[in-house]
């Protein structure tokens, strides 16, 4: 038994460069329960981080009571995480679930029916589409849905009620991936594949903590690291996680200065001559302006703004430079920082400058946060159309309107999508008098909540809240709706590599709880929203149905699903999209025939200015005459808007570590995740502790100009300057409210947003430190992460404490062959045509 609390990658399986993975089972049964007591296995997949591991959930008596991974999954190979382990049935089989509707009554949330909350809603859904039209409704959802609920509800909200304002959550955390694919390649959708860690020489990661927040894919490149060729490590974050451990260089740069690092490394490729001149001619554009963007980046320049060594920026870039095969992984730390667009297309710049891209070894992955972030922007629930259509291109508009048979003037596009924070500045304003937010927690995942509670608590806006749990947004809201989670409902979710998988469902919900699915086309009923012919605008009776009406509207488009089955997924793999006829098995990488998405015809956009967000429109586009050529990208470096000074000296950062997931929604309910991490904390270098007068445990107050934190401090090895707190800690479970010591890290953070993704600056504000209270013991931060504390110079993780009861897994090596890929899957992997 492997305790994989203080084990969180588990054992090694070592492997060498081009080879399969090995498997490695993973597996956690409830106490009590023996493999010979289960009465069946139910296929699903993870949804407690990106990566979207395959597993199977195993049922007895009616309720689930464990979960292994799936060998044969092209993604995990049998492994599970942390989360994943001890969360997934755990977070949502937990007595404090909702089970029947709630409605507001004198400041009251009472029980009632489905029918009484319901009718409720649509009375003021009504109400105001009379009075004020379909720019009083917003919806706010998830990265956490499956597919067909993000398609219903974008087709509910766009040609059912025709409001632009709809986005989720992945607006916070995955928005710039899109973004900067989109400038790029044309489209949004992950050139590279998690097989090229297989095959990769090196492997840079750019504000990705993938220790943390994709554990078990970092299991897959401490495989590669144990194994014979070991690649080279490159990473850029001001922590010392442990990517930085085991990193080649770590660019412990400055929060907010991304852009200039970039800048430094592009220039560094250019000034060499490690570029492919031959792949930038027949399949790029713009060169000469990037060319004369970085010209005055030199590593010293960069070294100057990023603080760290310029020797350290020369030697990543000759890492880079000449290395044969490249895979580079974006994530928070570049989405969430100043000029986030900008600097994620620099990673593109990089791969298009070598032509490394749709080969074995070499490609790029801009992350997701989330399980289902990228099915949120293919579906259009977000700020997107769906299919990866452009709002700008009226064809793309009359398209959609003849597959839902609605008016073309019903689909909003005489304006860019309403991206979140918008929204919530509409409802701050009163032009949005009706929100409905589903699976998600803004009360605690928005920056400066001290607004964003103000906002909730409107009492002119009718809020509707759609969750498993009462969680701190569904305490504000009018009338709250119980869904079903995972394991209780059927759906598809596609992760980041493009890889979907069925989730079966396991078993009943409890109580009232309605599938998400469910609740959207019961609304869709009650509201009468209809076809030109007169028909019903959504005519689905379930899952497969809503599934089957997804194909349809993805055909032709880069996010092709008109190949893949619910039978076909049933039992093996999942399968990467594109999946049609050209391409039956999936495809594992994108543009290995250097062919890209920018044809102005099929383009999901037209690309925007990177320094202000301004859109480029059709006729500048056209004129550019891609030729289906990817785009060189840049802007020029600004720092953040708020720097440290005088009254705030130190620069503020937020992030996740591996114990819990978002706003601690379900992985707060496990034991032992709560055990390995049971409250928030904030992080100090050992210089800036001392300076203060603070020793490891200390209560601190953090304040910015927005709010105060007062939490524990661990003196740990961050940068100098620069201070971090995980962003997870609401106030669900000491009363709702932050009380006398707020300690959700967003209390902090600023409402600003990059120009083009709008993704909101989580990792750069201003704050100051001071000591209120001495120590009771250590700070209550995991000891075996990126937070382990700096006790001495040197020193190593010390393993944590096992958590509660069922913290331990098994770990089954492989005894069957290798995992069974498609064949079109092995050709791509191994470089050989099908």
């Amino acid at each position: 038994m492997v305790d994989r609390i203080a084990k969180i990658w588990g054992t090694r399986t070592p492997y060498p460069r081009d080879a399969l993975w090995p498997v490695r089972v993973d597996q956690v049964l409830d106490p009590g329960i023996a493999l010979g007591d289960i009465d069946r296995w139910v296929q699903s997949a993870c949804v407690l981080c990106s990566n979207g591991c395959a597993c199977d959930i195993a049922v007895k008596d009616g309720a689930m009571v464990g979960i292994r991974g799936r060998a044969q999954d092209l993604v995990n190979h049998g492994r599970l995480g942390p989360k994943g382990l001890f969360a997934s049935r755990q977070g949502v089989s937990h007595k404090d679930r909702l089970t029947s509707p709630l409605i507001r009554e004198n400041g009251q949330l009472i029980e009632c029916d489905w029918d009484t909350a319901m009718r409720r809603i649509v009375d003021r859904s009504r109400e105001l589409l009379a009075e004020r039209g379909p720019l009083s409704h917003g919806f706010y959802t998830s990265g956490q849905l499956f597919l067909e609920e993000y398609y219903a509800l974008a087709v509910i909200g766009k040609a059912g009620i025709g409001t632009p304002h709809m986005d989720g959550n992945t607006r916070l955390c995955t928005a710039t991936a899109a973004a900067a694919m989109k400038e790029s390649f044309g489209a949004d959708g992950q050139p590279g594949s998690y097989t090229d860690i297989d095959s990769c020489d090196a492997l840079f990661l750019y504000g990705h903590n993938m220790a943390e927040t994709q554990t078990v894919l970092w299991s897959r490149v401490l495989d590669r690291i144990a194994g014979p060729d070991r690649p080279k490590i490159v990473c850029v974050d001001p922590r010392d996680t442990e990517v930085a451990r085991h990193a080649d260089v770590h660019l412990a740069l400055r929060p907010g200065t991304n852009l200039a690092l970039m800048h430094a490394l592009v220039r560094e490729v250019l000034a060499q001559g490690w570029q492919d001149a031959g792949y930038i001619r027949d399949h790029t554009l713009g060169l000469d302006r990037l060319r004369e963007a970085v010209e005055p980046w030199t590593a010293e320049a960069a070294a100057a703004v990023c603080g760290v060594p310029a020797a350290d920026i020369r030697d990543a870039a000759r890492i880079f430079g000449t290395s044969a095969r490249v895979v580079s992984t974006v994530l928070q730390g570049f989405y969430q920082s100043s000029q986030a667009t900008a600097a994620s297309c620099q990673v593109n710049n990089l791969h298009l400058l070598r032509g490394m891209l749709g080969e074995p070894g070499r490609g790029v992955l801009q992350m997701n946060g989330q399980p289902t972030a990228q099915n949120n922007r293919e579906c259009g629930a977000d700020g997107d159309l769906p299919g990866f259509r452009n709002w700008e291109n009226p064809d793309h508009i009359h398209e959609l309107a003849r597959l839902w048979k609605v008016d073309p003037m019903t689909i909003p596009h005489w304006a860019p999508p309403t991206h979140a924070m918008q929204i919530f500045r509409y409802a701050e304003q009163g032009s949005i008098d009706f929100l409905w937010i589903s699976a998600t927690n803004p009360a605690v995942s928005m920056p400066e909540l001290p607004r964003i509670r103000d906002i909730l608590a409107k009492p002119d806006l009718f809020l509707v809240v759609q969750d498993l749990y009462l969680t701190e947004t569904a305490q504000y809201a009018d009338v709250v709706l119980p869904a079903a989670g995972w394991g209780e409902k059927t759906g598809t979710f596609t992760n980041v590599n493009r890889i979907v998988h069925l989730s079966d469902k396991a078993v009943d919900p409890p109580g009232q709880a309605r599938s998400d699915l469910d609740i959207f086309l019961d609304y869709a009923r009650r509201m009468n929203f209809t076809t030109l012919d007169g028909g019903p605008l959504l005519d689905w009776t379930g899952p497969e149905d809503a599934f089957e009406a997804w194909k349809n509207c993805s055909r032709g488009r880069p996010c092709d699903y008109t190949g893949i089955t619910y039978d076909r997924l049933r039992g093996g793999s999942g399968i990467p999209w594109p999946c049609n006829e050209d391409h039956p098995n999936g495809t594992d990488r994108l543009y290995g025939d250097g062919v890209f998405p920018t044809d102005p015809d099929y383009c999901e956009s037209y690309g925007h200015d990177l320094l202000t967000g301004a859109t480029v429109g059709a006729q500048a586009f056209r004129a550019q005459d891609t030729g289906a050529r990817a785009l060189f990208k840049t802007a020029p470096f600004h720092p953040p808007h708020e720097e440290p000074d005088e009254d705030y000296p130190l620069r503020y950062t937020t992030g996740r570590t591996a114990y819990h997931f978002h706003t601690r929604t379900k992985t707060g309910r496990s034991r032992p995740l709560t055990d390995a991490a049971p409250r928030a904390w904030v992080e100090l270098a050992r210089e800036d502790a001392d300076r203060l007068g603070i020793s490891e445990g200390d209560l601190v107050r953090v304040t910015s100009r927005r709010g105060r934190i007062e939490i524990p401090a661990r003196v740990s090895w961050i940068a100098p300057g620069t201070v971090f707190a995980p962003f997870h800690y609401g106030y669900w479970d000491t009363g709702g409210g932050p009380g006398a010591h707020p300690a959700a890290a967003n209390e902090l953070t600023a409402t600003e947003w990059d120009p083009v993704s709008k993704q909101p600056m989580f990792k750069n504000a201003a704050v100051t430190v001071e000591k209120i209270g001495d120590a009771t013991g250590p700070a209550p931060a995991p000891t075996t992460t990126a937070s382990r504390p700096a006790a001495a110079p040197g020193s190593r993780p010390v393993p944590a404490t096992a958590g509660g009861d069922g913290a331990h897994a098994t770990e089954t090596p492989g005894t069957e062959p290798a995992p069974r890929f498609p064949d079109a899957i092995r050709n791509a992997r191994e470089g050989r045509q099908p």
